[in-house]
C-alpha cells in the first residue's frame, strides 16, 4: 500500500472549500481533472455507500468512514463499477481522506491517499490538477 499526500493553501474559509468539494455542481467541475463528466450518487453520511461515476456509468464505490463538516471526509474504497454493476475488490485499506485546516491565510487543504501500487502514478499525475481547480473555485466563486 502506497501513501500519497497532497496539500494546497487556499485563500478561503473552510466552509467555502467544503462546499466546493462536495456540492454537486462544483464537484463536477474539479473532478474533470480525473475524468470529464464525473459525478457521485448517494449521501455523504458516515457509514453510507457513495458511488463515483464517469459519464459511461463506470467508476468505483466507497463507504464514508468519517464526515466532520468543514474539517474532514474519509472514504474507504470498496470496489469498481462497470456499466453500473458493482464489482468488489480486495484493496485492503485503500482510503481517501480530505482534511481542511483553518489558518490565518484561509484553509490548508490536505488529501491523504492510501492506494495500491497500480494506481499510484494515476494519483500523482491527476491530484495536483484537482486541488489546483479546487483552489481556483474556492477563491473565485461567489
Amino acid at each position: 500500500m502506497e501513501k500519497l499526500n497532497f496539500e494546497i493553501q487556499i485563500n478561503a474559509e473552510p466552509e467555502k472549500v467544503w462546499s466546493v468539494l462536495w456540492d454537486d455542481i462544483s464537484y463536477r467541475q474539479w473532478t474533470t481533472a480525473f475524468t470529464e463528466g464525473s459525478f457521485y450518487m448517494g449521501t455523504l453520511e458516515e457509514g453510507s455507500i457513495v458511488k463515483f461515476f464517469d459519464p459511461n456509468n463506470n467508476g468505483m464505490y466507497s463507504r464514508v468512514e468519517k464526515n466532520i463538516p468543514n474539517e474532514e471526509m474519509k472514504f474507504l474504497h470498496l470496489g469498481d463499477i462497470y456499466d453500473g454493476i458493482e464489482v468488489p475488490q480486495n484493496w485492503g485499506d485503500a482510503t481517501e481522506t480530505w482534511i481542511l485546516e483553518e489558518n490565518e491565510e484561509g484553509t490548508k487543504l490536505k488529501s491523504e491517499i492510501q492506494t495500491n501500487e497500480e494506481f499510484k502514478e494515476f494519483f500523482e499525475d491527476k491530484f495536483p490538477n484537482a486541488i489546483q481547480i479546487i483552489k481556483q473555485l474556492s477563491e473565485n466563486q461567489f
